[in-house]
């Protein structure tokens, strides 16, 4: 599916990434379910992610941590304030440590737990998707805040492109079982 250019778009591929994703996570088989991930013999798997998370609660939590940056960043159009996406102290290049924070966090969390979680801040997600215009999300620079960017972007990274990413991990996983 090419990057959403419009709302519409943008809205489809949310919510077909995530019924894919959902889908994938209620047809695992009993061993897909039991065994950790490990993707450590496969050379082109190098990025820190393939190495951090160990199952699918790992997985579901980074996604509902990553939404819940995007939704209280996008509380800076109804205060007018101008906080970064990124929690303090991390910037794009620093990301991938406050990554680990996430993980770290989320490891007393259920599988069972992390799944209503995530789902419950997709919900939320594109409900506040749907408070914006086509306007407002994909013109750059219509929010000062944004950087330069489009607030589209930053919806595109944390549903759609973001549940591809998981889908792509759950299959190497699933893979890795047969």
């Amino acid at each position: 599916m090419p990057r959403p250019r419009n709302k519409e778009d943008l809205m489809i591929a949310a919510s077909s990434n995530y019924e894919k994703l959902v889908t994938l996570i209620e047809n695992r088989t009993e061993k897909e379910k039991n065994i950790c991930y490990d993707f450590s013999t496969e050379e082109k798997k190098k990025e820190a992610h393939w190495k951090r998370d160990k199952n699918l609660r790992d997985v579901l939590m980074h996604l509902y941590e990553w939404h819940l940056l995007l939704l209280e960043w996008i509380k800076n159009r109804e205060n007018g304030s101008s906080k970064p996406f990124l929690v303090e102290g991390y910037n794009w290049k620093t990301y991938g440590a406050m990554n680990l924070v996430f993980y770290n966090r989320c490891q007393n969390v259920s599988e069972e737990e992390a799944l209503q979680k995530f789902k419950e801040s997709h919900r939320k997600v594109m409900e506040a998707l749907d408070t914006f215009s086509q306007e407002e999300l994909f013109t750059k620079t219509y929010y000062p805040w944004v950087g330069g960017s489009c607030i589209g972007s930053y919806f595109i990274s944390t549903t759609s492109s973001h549940y591809d990413w998981a889908i792509k991990k759950m299959k190497a996983h699933q893979k890795n079982c047969r």
